[in-house]
């Protein structure tokens, strides 16, 4: 829905209500326009919301732009939105703006203020603000200096609408932050101590007077007072001692509150120090931390001293599960290698728990999952926070899966909380051991990533599997089931009996199975079938071939000839409707009976429940006289045609169409109006390879519309040039909507294309890009797809001008977008251009290459590099188990920044989600020509950056791996504000360079 389309249906719905309202009500407070600080504080810093609706998100307040709005979910009141600006800074002046166009309106909303994002102030009450057009629909509320990092509006109500409405949100003060906390040094020998603590002066290795020792006396307690200039997280960072012979703990408390059992970990000696710290909550003030000696804590422990410094706030894994291997194991907790290709899994005795650090909940989780196995018996996960015997916040039921190899993944709902906590995970309610494989919590107030599909996601390795089936993996290996797995995992049905089963989740009539199958020698695939049950009832057979995966050799240009070399792309996905609803709860089971004679991989499922659409209008949309090429051409060229004005488009009825080339559009605008992308299929001719099929469309049909329908090709390897469904040339003002296409070689490809828009779309087993902008394309609008296993860059944005235009590509906005598995090139590629926008997006388990790529390099193509203003904009960018290996020993990293051919310069990236990558978290990287190096990295900040998950590959890469920051032969300069390593492995990096030509500033 487009924004003007929104503010007619607001004018028409309101307009006696603003009548009455600008009559009746009296404004609760004035303000004036006073003069502003010379700089909004909140320019370019991240903005967050309670809730938002379509496109109308919390970022556009903060986009310079006063056309563009935030809008919070309807008849929802209260809702907030909050901006961070960083650091602590001193405020006292807002203004805000809704677009200069819309008729006036009365919001109520209160201001609250707080310096760590827990404690917040209520810095101005709740008051209702006029926003008049006359006076270009801005408020502007002063209220007395106050040091704040964030700044939250409260919206209780709005006389225009029922939602939280608002277009820029400004914040003016003084820049200095308030003094940091103390970053000295308390030394042990002059805290308070307790309970048979003792000053030693006479061992070395101590940095003040002397030590304290502990001597395992129970109650012994190390008190520091400690005093900060304001509420926050704090790093606690204590220096200690102990002997030889296994690890020790000690309990530590804040302010008379027991945090966790803290383990030390062994060291040599006792003339050997090291250092552990925490992440602590103090309030503004003093506060009391004190070490202590708890009869469960274990062995002999001399404290030295105690640092406390900024921690800021660590960053919860929001996607990727925290592995089994990473808890702060207690009470005697096993981990052991588990039949799961050498993972560690976690065995809880009953009544024992689990300990993770410093999970950031921002303003309240949702959901906890965990992957469990049980015996019959089963029992419950309770979720604590701060200790053992802290707050509740919710309780996970877990049922018997019948044995150790039988794993689930149990969700249930957690108490909202917020702020950073230890969270401890007990199991109680049983009587047998629990196994833990990971968990991991959904917090659903932070900003997602991502498409929103109409579909669930079933991971097979999560399903129940019995008969024979194996999960196989985790490897990152080309050409291997478990490498080229979402997840990097499958399960295989290899023996006659072996089965997968899911449990549903909400109603379903539809399944699509990622599944893979043996190749023909000759390499043009089999065909098989593989059994479907229901609720245990055999329901009907899926269709399986391996015609259109399986590629050979050669990495960038692979063929369909075994002999050529080593597999890859070894995955396809087949579909079924089901003749009757299933209901959620049920179980979905694919079976290998004895007659399916092949043998299976299943990667995952998607379950959707659909019906088709009827015609908009029969009046106006013209009916095919059959599904034939000709039939549906015939009707295109009658609305085109058409004298009467009445007809504007063609619908497709529910059927299949075989088409052998491209439909001709031209004359005048049109829609194509299917029943939907599971009833109304475009299907290329079986018996062939490599048809080109879809739409051919010039400008006389700008404004056309291409709606709810399928494309299935019968591309077999890539073909430069046709297989492109959508190839819109000099066009502009198209919509594609609602559009699934699969064994194409290209979705859509634009070259000086403007103003159109491609949205809530699918893209399944192509040969190359799903989506690519190039040669002056501007504002388009890319948003809600999901790419799945492309060839190419799944989005792209390639700043070329070698198709008769000089423009560049600039105001285009590619958000809310999924790729997963691309098997070859990345997952989000930007080359080139300026004032474009990417954000929201989510990319997964790319097979040889960076997740995300930035570069100017141009191929040998006319082509500019990156504008310097606007800039380039990528923001809140989630990239797991991304990067591999391409180019003969080329390593790619998740985010691969690239200067070459041409200019880099006004890049900005910002909330940045980086884990488990296959090699690096972020390489800079500067191609030479010969040993000239060509253009620099310049002016590219990156911000709020968290990479987690750093390892060695152990491959024939791993020299080239385990660094979180690599500066691999760059030149230039990067700044990055507030960077995050978590979960870093053995032997890796955190920063490497090796260069004098680069520069990397990091700021905390």
């Amino acid at each position: 829905m487009t924004s003007q389309v929104r503010l007619l249906k607001r004018s028409k719905m309101f307009i006696l209500l603003l009548i009455f309202c600008i009559v009746l009500s009296t404004p609760f407070a004035i303000t004036t326009n006073t003069a502003q600080a010379a700089a909004n504080l909140a320019a370019g810093k991240p903005v967050s919301a309670s809730s938002y609706v379509d496109i109308y998100k919390a970022a556009n307040v903060n986009d310079g732009d006063p056309s563009t709005y935030w809008e919070s979910s309807s008849n929802a009141f209260p809702q907030w939105l909050r901006v961070d600006l960083g650091s602590v800074k001193s405020v006292n002046q807002l203004v805000l703006r809704l677009p200069s166009s819309w008729e006036q309106r009365t919001q109520t909303l209160s201001v609250l203020t707080s310096t760590d994002d827990i404690n917040y102030t209520n810095s101005v009450a709740s008051t209702g603000y006029s926003f008049d057009p006359s006076k270009g629909n801005t408020v502007t509320i002063n209220f007395p200096n106050t040091d704040a990092r964030y700044v939250k509006l409260n919206f209780t109500a709005n006389s225009g609408w029922p939602a939280g409405q608002l277009s820029e949100f400004e914040v003016y003060g003084s820049d200095p932050a308030l003094p940091q906390p103390p970053s000295g040094t308390y030394e042990a020998e002059s805290a308070q101590l307790s309970g048979g603590a003792k000053v030693n002066t006479d061992h070395a290795g101590f940095s003040g007077a002397g030590f304290v020792d502990g001597y395992l006396v129970p109650g012994a307690k190390t008190q520091f007072t400690v005093n900060v200039s304001a509420a926050g997280s704090y790093k606690a960072t204590l220096k200690y001692a102990n002997a030889a012979g296994g690890s020790r703990t000690v309990s530590l408390y804040v302010n008379g509150t027991k945090i966790k059992q803290t383990t030390l970990a062994n060291l040599p000696n006792w003339d050997t120090w090291s250092i552990k710290s925490e992440v602590v909550h103090l309030n503004a003030g003093s506060n009391t931390i004190a070490y202590k000696f708890d009869p469960t804590d274990t062995g002999n422990v001399n404290l030295d001293q105690l640092q406390i410094a900024n921690a800021g706030t660590t960053t919860r894994s929001a996607f990727s599960p925290i592995e089994a291997e990473s808890y702060d194991n207690q009470s005697g907790i096993q981990t052991e290698p588990s039949s799961e290709g050498g993972l560690d899994v976690g065995f809880i005795d009953h009544g024992d728990y689990v300990v993770y650090n410093n999970i950031d909940f921002g303003s309240g989780a949702s959901t906890f999952e965990a992957r469990v196995a049980s015996e019959t018996s089963g029992g419950n996960i309770e979720v604590r926070l701060d200790s053992l015997t802290g707050t509740l916040a919710g309780t996970c039921a877990v049922t018997g899966t019948g044995g150790w190899q039988n794993w689930t993944t149990k969700t249930c709902s957690i108490n909202p909380v917020s702020g950073l906590h230890h969270v401890y995970l007990k199991f109680t309610g049983g009587s047998n051991m629990l196994n833990l494989n990971w968990f991991k919590f959904s917090n659903a107030s932070s900003a997602s990533t991502g498409a929103s599909m109409p579909y669930d996601m079933y991971e097979a390795e999560d399903g129940v599997i019995g008969g024979g089936a194996a999960i196989v993996g985790p490897n990152r290996n080309i050409g291997d089931l478990a490498g080229e797995a979402s997840g990097r995992r499958a399960v295989t049905l290899n023996s006659t009996g072996s089965y997968v089963q899911f449990t549903t989740k909400a109603s379903t009539n539809t399944l699509v199975a990622r599944f893979s199958i043996p190749d023909a020698p000759g390499g043009d695939g089999l065909n098989n079938t593989l059994n479907v049950y229901v609720n245990g009832k055999f329901a009907k057979a899926i269709n399986l071939t391996s015609k259109y995966a399986w590629l050979y050799g050669e990495e960038t240009s692979p063929v369909n000839s075994p002999g050529a070399g080593a597999p890859r792309h070894i995955y396809d996905e087949a579909n079924i409707m089901f003749d009757n609803t299933i209901p959620a709860g049920s179980t979905i089971k694919l079976q290998k009976d004895p007659g399916n004679t092949t043998t299976y991989a299943i990667d995952f499922i998607n379950l959707e429940q659909v019906s088709p659409m009827a015609n908009p209008d029969p009046a106006k949309y013209v009916t095919p006289t059959g599904t034939t090429q000709q039939a549906v051409q015939h009707a295109l060229d009658q609305v085109r045609m058409d004298q009467t004005g009445q007809l504007v488009g063609v619908y497709l009825p529910a059927g299949t169409y075989e088409t052998g080339a491209k439909f001709q559009v031209f004359g005048k605008p049109v829609k194509v109006i299917g029943a939907g992308p599971w009833y109304t299929k475009f299907v290329a001719p079986s018996n062939l390879t490599n048809t080109d099929i879809g739409f051919a469309v010039n400008s006389s049909a700008n404004g056309s519309t291409f709606a709810n329908f399928a494309y299935f090709g019968n591309y077999t390897n890539r073909v430069d040039g046709p297989g492109k469904v959508f190839e819109f040339t000099n066009v502009a003002n198209m919509t594609v909507d609602n559009v699934w296409v699969e064994h194409e070689v290209v979705m859509f490809w634009g070259q000086n294309a403007d103003n159109n828009v491609i949205q809530n779309s699918r893209i399944r087993d192509i040969f190359a890009d799903g989506i690519n902008f190039t040669n002056g394309s501007t504002n388009n609008h890319v948003t809600n797809i999901e790419a799945r296993s492309t060839g190419d860059d799944s989005f792209a944005l390639f700043n070329a001008v070698d198709a008769g235009t000089s423009e560049d590509n600039r105001g285009n906005v590619f958000e809310n977008l999924t790729s997963l598995l691309p098997w070859r090139a990345a997952g989000l590629a930007v080359y080139g251009g300026y004032d474009n926008t990417f954000r929201n997006i989510y990319i997964a388990d790319t097979l040889v290459f960076s997740g995300a790529t930035v570069s100017s390099l141009d191929f040998g193509i006319p082509f500019r590099g990156f504008g310097s203003s606007p800039q380039t904009v990528i923001q809140n960018i989630s990239l797991v188990r991304t990067g591999g290996h391409f180019f003969g020993d080329q390593t790619f990293p998740a985010l691969w920044l690239f200067s070459a051919s041409k200019e880099f310069r006004g890049i900005r990236i910002s909330d940045v989600n980086i884990e488990d990558p296959t090699y690096h978290g972020i390489m800079f990287q500067t191609n030479y020509n010969g040993s000239t190096p060509e253009h620099p990295i310049t002016d590219t900040v990156l911000s709020n950056i968290t990479i987690s998950g750093v390892h060695k590959s152990g491959d024939a890469f791993d020299a080239k791996s385990g660094f979180g920051l690599w500066a691999n032969g760059s030149v230039g300069d990067v700044t990055i504000n507030n960077l995050k390593f978590l979960n870093m492995g053995q032997s890796t990096i955190p920063t490497k360079n090796d260069t004098s030509t680069f520069t990397i500033k990091v700021n905390p």
